[in-house]
């Protein structure tokens, strides 16, 4: 289904939008907007994807026993991968 809004554009976006109808890369300025739209969407289902996995991992990591943690000092990291790669019994070089 289609839907006609009125939409008002400052006269940058509105260039913008008929320069990209003039070089063929969309067919109307609505296109144009059409595709700022689904980009936004697309946009945010990506982080809405990231939030969830993020809170995930926060959550695994809050079940996680406290004798699973791994001590360290900021910028130790080399000491860290040696010791988690050691466990998995791999040879750590990068």
């Amino acid at each position: 289904m289609t839907v006609k809004s009125a939409v008002s554009f400052i006269d940058e976006h509105h260039a913008f939008a008929r320069a990209a109808v003039e070089r063929g890369e969309f067919a109307s300025v609505s296109a144009v907007v059409a595709a700022g739209i689904q980009r936004l969407r697309d946009e945010d289902a990506e982080r809405t994807a990231m939030l969830g996995a993020m809170a995930d991992e926060i959550r695994r990591r809050a079940e996680t026993p406290d004798e699973e943690f791994v001590e360290h000092d900021p910028g130790d990291f080399e000491r860290i991968l040696d010791r988690v790669l050691a466990a998995r019994g791999e040879d750590g070089s990068l």
